[in-house]
């Protein structure tokens, strides 16, 4: 009985270390993060810019990170800091009234004006596989269209 005991405590533990080898190599490729500048041309200075980065299991949902940028000389500018390697699509929109989400007509057009990366602009909301970019870990700068 000992033994068999004492099998499953080694086996157990070597499983618990194994874990914590894969945390350890995750961890290491997490590391390479870079960031990610939006700059965003707007017709007037009245309101925010508010942008999110998102993946594509959340896409149109709640973003990554969410930012908000003042309006200064026509431009809002954003910066997502410290972005781990993978695929992203970015969404932003001109809150102009501040309520701080996106405003509709009540047939469901967008009263107020919006850009996603690759200055996708097609009819209906836009797709995950138009908006999409990879990030590697270089600097990236966009500029979207509203």
């Amino acid at each position: 009985m000992k033994t068999i005991f004492l099998s499953i405590t080694i086996l157990l533990s070597s499983l618990i270390l194994k874990a914590q080898d894969n945390v350890t190599d995750y961890d290491s490729e997490a590391a390479i993060t870079t960031t990610i500048t939006v700059t965003v041309p707007v017709k007037s200075n009245d309101g925010t810019v508010i942008f999110g980065l998102f993946t594509e299991e959340n896409f149109l949902q709640a973003p990554v990170v969410g930012l908000e940028s003042e309006i200064v000389d026509g431009k809002a500018t954003a910066t997502f800091e410290d972005v781990a390697a993978g695929t992203y699509a970015i969404t932003l929109f001109h809150d102009k009234n501040g309520n701080k989400q996106m405003d509709f007509e009540t047939n469901g057009m967008p009263i107020e004006m919006y850009g996603v990366s690759n200055n996708v602009m097609s009819m209906g909301p836009p797709q995950w596989k138009d908006a999409k970019f990879e990030v590697n870990g270089e600097p990236i700068n966009l500029e979207i269209i509203m």
